[in-house]
C-alpha cells in the first residue's frame, strides 16, 4: 500500500508521517523507507521539471560538469570511501561478532552520496547481499542520484 500511496505523489506525506509517528527505523521497515525517499526525491524533480526550471539545452556531458564542479567530485570520491570503509567495518565486526554499525548508518551513508562505494563494497566484501534494503535498496538509491545529477547538471540556475 505504501508503494502506491508513493508512487502516485504521496511520498512526501508519507515521510512526514514517518518523522511524526514513526521515527525508529527497524530491519522490517527499512526497505520501504528507502523507496519512500528515493521516490520523494524523483517526484520533486519531477516537480520542478514540470515547473519548467531546467536548462533550455540538455546535456549529458557528466565529465565536463565535473570537471566544473570540483568540490561535487571530491565530495563523491570521499563520501564513497567513507561508505566503503563503513561497510568493510561493519564486515569485520559482523565476523569478529562485535558492535556492529548501524543499517540506517550504511543506508544514510549510501543515501547522502556513497551508494556507489556501498555496492562495490557489497559485493567485493561478500557483505549484506542478502538483504533486500541494500540488494535492491542500494542500485534504487543510484537510480535517484543518477536523476538528482542529471537534474541538476541540466537546472536553470
Amino acid at each position: 500500500m505504501i508503494t502506491v500511496v508513493s508512487l502516485l505523489g504521496g511520498s512526501l506525506g508519507i515521510v512526514i508521517s514517518i518523522l511524526i509517528f514513526d521515527g525508529k527505523s527497524e530491519k522490517g521497515n527499512m526497505m520501504s523507507r528507502v523507496f519512500v525517499a528515493c521516490a520523494l526525491v524523483i517526484q520533486v524533480i519531477i516537480f520542478l521539471v514540470v515547473r519548467g526550471h531546467y536548462a533550455d539545452h540538455i546535456t549529458l556531458a557528466f565529465w565536463s560538469f565535473f570537471d566544473e564542479h570540483k568540490i561535487l567530485l571530491a565530495y563523491l570520491v570521499i563520501i564513497n570511501f567513507v561508505t566503503f570503509a563503513a561497510f568493510a567495518i561493519d564486515k569485520i565486526a559482523a565476523i569478529e561478532r562485535k558492535s556492529r554499525i548501524r543499517i540506517v548508518t550504511l543506508l544514510g551513508l549510501s543515501f547522502v552520496g556513497g551508494s556507489i562505494g556501498g555496492i562495490i563494497a557489497m559485493y567485493l566484501l561478500r557483505h549484506k547481499t542478502r538483504k533486500d534494503y541494500f540488494t535492491v535498496g542500494l542500485p534504487l538509491i543510484i537510480v535517484m542520484q543518477i536523476v538528482l545529477l542529471f537534474y541538476v547538471m541540466n537546472a536553470a540556475w
